[in-house]
């Protein structure tokens, strides 16, 4: 009995010693660098969500804007060249696209010269780029002021670490320092994941943006020839 107690006390000894690994959650991470940076990442999520809606809403707009019946044109150039003009001008209506918002425009202009019908078709285009990239700016100045924020997070934690460690009476101590370093740390990683989110969607709508600007001027351009064919 005796030889089997002090194996036991032995055994807790040892457990004491041994290290205890820690765990950080993401809550206990952000609470823990203290009010500054709980008030910079509540910034950067803010942020991150207006980013998002962004995305999104711009993705299904440009979406529904690129789709064009493959014998939309087909069937304006038929009307045209046989005079209707009416029936032309009800299946642009019934489309509700760029695309079609352009030719009828354009429509509305025929009788006219040539350049007036283009001008009248430019000056549309430019209002419907300007609806497809509405906000999309916003994305871009987001994905550059989020690292910044973070950043300035990261200074502000410093300055915390620094002057803990002036008031600590010459001894380091890292209990002491640890409210700034996370400060410092998380601000940082938190800028740039909603830098980077920012980023890789502002320039994912740009590209969806672009193909459908391709496609207005190609119909464009297309609808333009068929009036300037000889009859």
């Amino acid at each position: 009995m005796i030889l089997l107690s002090a194996i036991q006390d032995e055994v807790a000894v040892l457990a004491e010693g041994e290290p205890v690994e820690k765990t950080l959650s993401i809550i206990e991470l952000i609470s823990t660098g203290g009010t500054s940076g709980i008030v910079i990442i509540l910034i950067l999520f803010v942020l991150l969500i207006v980013a998002t809606y962004i995305y999104f809403e711009r993705l299904f707009a440009i979406k529904a804007a690129s789709k064009v019946d493959s014998n939309f044109m087909n069937q304006i150039k038929d009307h045209v060249s046989n005079g209707k003009i009416d029936s032309a001008q009800m299946l642009c209506a019934q489309q509700n696209s760029p695309v079609s918002r352009l030719i009828a425009k354009g429509i509305t202009r025929i009788g006219k010269p040539l350049e007036d019908i283009n001008t009248a078709i430019e000056n549309a285009g430019r209002l419907e780029v300007y609806n497809l990239e509405k906000n999309v700016s916003v994305l871009a100045t987001i994905s550059g002021v989020a690292p910044m924020i973070g950043f300035l997070g990261t200074v502000v934690g410093m300055i915390i670490s620094i002057f803990e460690l002036a008031n600590a009476g010459g001894t380091i101590q890292m209990d002491v320092l640890a409210s700034g370093l996370y400060t410092a740390m998380t601000t940082t990683v938190a800028g740039l994941i909603v830098g980077i989110v920012a980023y890789v969607t502002y320039n994912h709508i740009v590209g969806r943006t672009n193909k459908v600007v391709y496609q207005m001027e190609a119909n464009s351009v297309e609808f333009l020839d068929h009036l300037n064919e000889p009859i």
